[in-house]
């Protein structure tokens, strides 16, 4: 390992973190994870307006967690988080359903935002910056088949717009990564997600909401919903392996490059309404329905597949979860929460 590495590589044990936008399904598993590699400090900055308390409601009460209401367009608020802090976790995005409401905002937040703590991270001296991308970074639409690897280019033929500004925010974004390591030397590396679903999942993801809103219909004795012949494929990674992606990423020597973090392997979304309706012990056959237009929801595609074997060789990191266990433990948690509402 030369110096340039050593430099880059950030031990997990005593070393001072922040989460930005970290009440959400991602920041708290990565801040339950740290905390458990024993970091010194965790430090989740929310604004509270998509994250939520209850998302992080099973960490609070640990003394190395600090908890900050703040707003990633506030620069004074991202550099008084960010002082001695050692790695900076960046997660606070617009996602496409919102983004098709308002995409002024959107763009702001996902660009302007990111920007802010990347001053954040290199005027305050810290070590390494990990920015949660998305592999909306490849586009959407039928034109993206077969193996998607972290130089594939971008594909905005006959897609939504918000998902195409969705995809084109998160570039800008790493590009911005990009320029500060070359013109300040900020170490960083970027993930890029595939769907992230699994335990404390919330309704604003448009893929991963697919699975809650399947759940919902079968749990009620409606016969769940496949649009189209159900042949789409979608690539979900569980939000255990992305917490520990993340952690991976601090951990290694890797800089100034940007990885796929995705599941073991695609499946189709007949093969997901059949696991959940399976799972949830029911068996009502799946209705085919045609898609809405007018709605920003599972993207479009052939078929496909989000490689990580450039995570593997960089971070060494590799997905444990496969689709049937998470989505088992999607529903297991579902139900243990309504338990425990209905106990009071």
């Amino acid at each position: 390992m030369t110096a340039k590495e050593e430099n880059a590589a950030l031990p997990i044990e005593g070393a001072r973190f922040l989460i930005v936008g970290g009440a959400s399904l991602v920041g708290s598993a990565t801040a339950e994870l740290l905390l458990q590699q024993g970091a010194g400090e965790v430090t989740i900055l929310d604004n509270f307006y998509q994250g939520s308390r209850e998302a992080i409601r099973h960490i609070e009460g640990n003394p190395r967690l600090k908890v900050v209401q703040g707003d990633v367009m506030r620069l004074p608020q991202l550099l008084a988080a960010s002082k001695g802090v050692d790695g900076i976790l960046h997660l606070a995005a617009v996602m496409s359903i919102t983004m098709d409401r308002d995409p002024w905002v959107g763009l702001d937040v996902n660009i302007r935002g990111a920007q802010n703590v990347i001053e954040a991270a290199w005027i305050g001296g810290v070590k390494k910056l990990v920015f949660a991308s998305s592999n909306a970074v490849y586009g959407y639409g039928p034109g993206i088949v077969g193996e998607l690897m972290e130089t594939t280019p971008f594909h905005s033929t006959d897609a939504p717009p918000a998902a195409i500004l969705y995809g084109a925010s998160k570039i800008i974004g790493e590009q911005l990564c990009r320029d500060a390591h070359r013109k300040f030397g900020l170490n960083y590396v970027v993930v890029r997600y595939s769907t992230v679903y699994g335990e404390r999942q919330h309704y604003r993801a448009a893929n991963a909401l697919y699975i809650i809103e399947t759940h919902d219909r079968v749990r009620a004795g409606q016969r769940p919903q496949v649009i189209g012949d159900g042949s789409e494929t979608k690539h979900f990674v569980h939000v255990s392996d992305v917490a520990r992606a993340n952690v991976a990423a601090f951990a290694s020597s890797a800089t100034d490059i940007a990885v796929n973090i995705s599941g073991p392997k695609p499946t189709t979304t007949l093969e997901i309404v059949q696991l959940v309706t399976e799972l949830a012990g029911k068996s009502l056959a799946p209705e085919h329905v045609a898609p809405d237009p007018g709605k920003v929801r599972l993207t479009s595609g052939g078929a496909w597949r989000i490689d990580h074997a450039k995570a593997a060789k960089a971070i060494g990191w590799r997905p444990q979860v496969d689709m049937r266990e998470g989505i088992r433990r999607l529903i297991a948690w579902r139900e243990a929460a309504e338990r425990k509402q209905v106990a009071g």
